[in-house]
């Protein structure tokens, strides 16, 4: 059987892209538990990944400017992503050599470090995605990288929680930092995009700002029910977002040791791959509308879990089957959003149409998810994720909206 080497090449982008997100989310807030920070410290790390909501602000700036000289050769993707890959590295080992315990200011900018540098690499692999696959490849492509995704997260959740009770959490971090750091490898052997594509020199007619940032902004909200979509985006993974934020600290609280936090990443692994497939076979067979809200429906009733689990301290066989039905319930959400993020896109804007959109629900996480330490501590465990279980109530009811405005994409 012949081997699709571009799809490889996306599996390699996915685990690249996920291995940083942990460093600066569920591993780095645990590694800040374990050196005895407040809730309400561990809650403000959220506002570091603002870097992934914010990704839209710097998106143009990879799509019309061209890399460095040297690295032009490449191709305008691949040479930013040679320019990006080294410098996300050094901020992984920074943050492998910070002390969360003697200084977190300096471990907060690390990890800030890495989460801006990781958004950056997204922005190039997403924009390198669409230029090389064909639009009837572009979900294949897209299930090629989650899988990469997700088993990156496996190592730099569940490896480094399970590697720093042997080697210490600073050998176990700068371990990834190298995985990290060799990102450039799988850019190095992927494919050059074509350099006309996006370019502005290769079109006469671009009128430089307007073309880059205006046009694409315009020509999405002149769509119809554009704020009503926007706000859906917003909202869809506001609890469950909410909810995750503070696992860390909960799963603590209820005196799980390091070992069986770890050994939820296989249970985790398993069912989000799970969900991902019967996802996009729901896409396939109801359209993307109809899949997004039977996928949110899940996603809700998952929380439940959260609220069974806050009851039940230190019972491992509740602990892993929580993880296995949150981690479904997200695989399968995932699959239909991601595709109706991107049937949202107009082709000749789609880098920065997408840079945007996925950055919105971004934004919702890591603004309001930030109070998520604050409410755990005020309310308790129990009510906390039932509040969480709520929070996804919202953006269900304008998911029924769109679809009785017939207003949503379809999957094709």
């Amino acid at each position: 059987m012949r081997i699709d080497r571009q799809l490889l090449t996306m599996a390699g982008y996915g685990f690249v892209s996920g291995l940083p997100l942990p460093l600066s989310g569920f591993t780095f807030r645990l590694w800040l538990a374990d050196s005895g920070a407040t809730l309400a410290l561990v809650g403000a790390t959220a506002w570091i990944g603002l870097a992934y909501s914010l990704k839209f602000l710097w998106a143009p700036l990879l799509d019309q400017q061209p890399p460095l000289r040297p690295l032009r050769r490449f191709g305008r993707r691949r040479g930013w992503l040679l320019l990006v890959q080294p410098a996300l590295g050094l901020a992984a080992v920074l943050l492998a050599a910070s002390d969360p315990r003697v200084a977190p200011l300096a471990a907060f900018a690390a990890a800030a470090g890495v989460a801006l540098l990781s958004a950056t690499q997204d922005i190039a692999i997403d924009a390198w995605r669409i230029e090389i696959f064909p639009q009837r490849r572009q979900g294949v492509a897209l299930a090629a990288y989650v899988w990469g995704y997700r088993v990156a997260l496996l190592v730099s959740m569940s490896g480094v929680v399970a590697a720093s009770a042997l080697i210490g959490w600073h050998r176990a971090v700068l371990a990834v930092a190298l995985l990290i750091a060799a990102g450039a490898l799988v850019t190095l052997a992927a494919a050059r995009e074509d350099s006309k594509v996006g370019s502005p020199a290769a079109d006469p007619a671009a009128p430089g700002f307007r073309h880059a940032v205006i046009d694409p902004i315009r020509t999405f909200l002149a769509r119809p029910s554009a704020l009503l979509v926007l706000t859906f985006v917003a909202l869809f993974k506001l609890g469950e977002a909410m909810a995750g934020i503070m696992t860390a600290p909960f799963y603590r609280h209820l005196r799980f040791d390091t070992a069986a936090i770890a050994a939820t990443g296989p249970f985790s692994l398993a069912a989000t791959l799970a969900g991902i497939t019967l996802g996009g076979w729901l896409v396939a067979r109801i359209g993307v509308g109809r899949a997004l809200l039977w996928a949110g429906s899940a996603q809700t009733v998952a929380m439940a879990m959260y609220v069974l689990l806050s009851l039940t301290p230190g019972q491992h066989t509740v602990l892993y089957s929580t993880v296995s039905v949150e981690a479904f319930a997200q695989g399968l959400a995932d699959a239909a959003f991601l595709t109706f993020l991107s049937a949202l896109c107009a082709r000749q804007f789609a880098a920065t149409q997408y840079a945007l959109l996925s950055s919105v629900p971004q934004l919702a996480i890591h603004t309001i998810g930030g109070v998520s330490g604050l409410m755990a501590a005020s309310l308790g465990w129990t009510v906390f994720y039932a509040v969480c279980m709520a929070g996804a109530l919202p953006g269900m009811g304008l998911m029924v909206l769109l679809l009785r405005r017939r207003d949503q994409p379809t999957a094709t």
